[in-house]
């Protein structure tokens, strides 16, 4: 009884999770059609992590390039730099990088947002007048950051790109048209259109998880903070898993052609 009692209690929340989380998805190409709604989400899922993307995208595309370069030296390969740096930043470090800041921007932002409306009673007094919440609120929300992950990603490929190359241009041997053909040489639009979409659906879970953190907090204002941290953790934690399976997923469709 007591084991029956704790397997209850451990899946009946995975259970309201996944729940919560197909009833967004049933409700997003409604939104989209609403755009007043989703657009101003989106434009603050865009902006909101922006100057952090940009800092990350500049940061990676340097440190990739001494850690690379240093291992690519000793074996006179040096030449193979701008495709190893290209392949690795625009099928995963972009990707997964702009989903860590989106995670601890997005996840933690929405996450408080809906807290603070549940703690104030605003949502039960949405909910009395007739408002059906997922669609009002977490459907937009999740719209946004949805549409606003792969423009992001994108920014942060061709600042690490560029950052790379300033870096090569300052201390390394290349001119910029040696790069740019090295690093276009193996570069597949399909990889690339693949890599990007995959950000879309960082931005469901990392929204998702927010947004179902805010409202299920409870206990005062200290739920908000809670919250906060709950949708950093799940959302990073959704994207670590997605990733393993997105990645795979995408292998079996390049190799199939």
């Amino acid at each position: 009884m007591n084991i029956r009692y704790r397997s209850h209690t451990m899946l009946a929340p995975l259970g309201h999770a996944i729940v919560f989380f197909a009833r967004t998805a049933w409700h997003l190409p409604a939104a989209l059609l609403q755009p007043r709604l989703w657009l101003p989400h989106w434009s603050h899922s865009l902006l909101g992590v922006l100057p952090l993307a940009a800092a990350a995208g500049i940061a990676m595309g340097i440190i990739a390039w001494l850690q690379l370069r240093n291992l690519l030296v000793p074996y006179g390969s040096v030449e193979a730099l701008p495709r190893v740096l290209l392949l690795t930043v625009v099928w995963e470090f972009g990707p997964i990088a702009v989903a860590f800041v989106a995670a601890g921007r997005l996840g933690a932002g929405l996450a408080a947002e809906l807290a603070a409306l549940k703690e104030s009673e605003q949502i039960d007094a949405a909910q009395v007048l007739g408002m059906r919440i997922i669609p009002r609120l977490v459907a937009p929300r999740v719209l946004g950051c949805i549409l606003a992950l792969p423009i992001l990603t994108v920014f942060v490929d061709y600042l690490a790109l560029a950052s790379s190359y300033s870096a090569e241009a300052l201390a390394g041997t290349m001119t910029w048209l040696e790069f740019a053909r090295a690093s276009l040489r193996h570069l597949n639009l399909l990889d690339t259109i693949l890599s990007i979409i995959k950000t879309c659906v960082f931005g469901y879970l990392i929204a998702c998880a927010g947004c179902y953190a805010g409202l299920r907090a409870s206990g005062g204002a200290v739920a908000v903070g809670k919250a906060a941290t709950q949708g950093v953790v799940r959302a990073t934690l959704l994207v670590l898993l997605a990733d393993v399976v997105l990645v795979k997923l995408i292998q079996l469709v390049v190799g199939s052609r």
